[in-house]
């Protein structure tokens, strides 16, 4: 079953990690910048980064025939550095108009802190002004609820930015109702640890419906799966789920959510989505 990878770190994975997403069905992925293991020290470092994952990564990705689409802001975890954040929100503009860039992300908090919520805001405002399309991460563990609630307070003071065009991602039980009422899109992180499982993903979905829900793997530096969204897919076939819900939500979702850019070009040969998504 041909698939979207929407949140795929793929910079800090092998090129035979495409060759299985590629073996897999994976015909797309979306790579949000993210932190590289180290704060980095100079927005020219920063700036690198970005050409990496604009210039080198979609090269890479399509040796195996997979579309390669990025995302470029301030990321969470760097952003407490506000002089930084400055100078790469400065450069900002002109990064987000190149070619295979689909909005702001992935933006947001690490800790909650005063200065992570200034540079987030300061993002927000950003996309709110071009209209991009924007991803965001939540915290992890224990700061979730406490982040995701910050993150919505924030997007509730631009309502020229519409809702529909805002992914919350790294969503969970007690946090996935609060981004679906307020008519954002919800991603779901198929981790082995500190997100959720394959499982866990399906509860979920069985309570709440396919409606504005992404499934990604999020792949990076630590304990992750390339191939997380083929055995979310076993999953829901395990439950007896039916294919047309399955591909709804592994392909037909995110092709709704992303095709709002104009630069997202659905994968050749696939048919439109079946219905209009929220």
């Amino acid at each position: 079953m041909n698939y979207i990878d929407h949140h795929a770190h793929m910079v800090s994975r092998t090129t035979d990690d495409y060759a299985h997403m590629a073996l897999t069905g994976c015909v797309a992925v979306t790579e949000p910048a993210f932190w590289a293991g180290w704060d980095r020290s100079t927005v020219e470092g920063m700036e690198d980064y970005f050409r990496q994952l604009v210039d080198f990564e979609p090269k890479r990705a399509a040796q195996y025939g997979i579309r390669h689409y990025a995302w470029l802001g301030m990321n969470p975890k760097e952003s407490d550095n506000r002089e930084l954040s400055r100078q790469v929100l400065a450069r900002l503009p002109k990064l987000l108009d190149g070619p295979g860039v689909l909005g702001v992300g992935e933006i947001g908090m690490n800790r909650v802190t005063r200065n992570e919520i200034a540079t987030y805001t300061d993002q927000i405002a950003l996309a709110a002004e071009r209209r991009d399309l924007v991803l965001i991460h939540t915290p992890h563990l224990e700061d979730k609820h406490k982040g995701t609630r910050v993150t919505i307070d924030v997007l509730e003071r631009y309502p020229s930015l519409p809702r529909g065009r805002v992914l919350v991602d790294h969503a969970e039980e007690h946090t996935i109702e609060m981004i679906l009422d307020h008519g954002f899109w919800a991603g779901l992180t198929l981790y082995p640890q500190t997100k959720v499982s394959a499982q866990r993903a399906v509860d979920m979905i069985e309570r709440f419906g396919p409606d504005r829900i992404l499934v990604a793997g999020a792949c990076d530096w630590g304990p992750s799966e390339p191939v997380a969204v083929p055995k979310f897919i076993m999953e829901m076939r395990r439950r007896k789920h039916s294919d047309a819900l399955i591909h709804e939500i592994v392909f037909d979702n995110p092709v709704r959510f992303l095709s709002q850019s104009p630069k997202f070009q659905r994968p050749a040969g696939t048919p439109e989505p079946a219905r209009v998504g929220s």
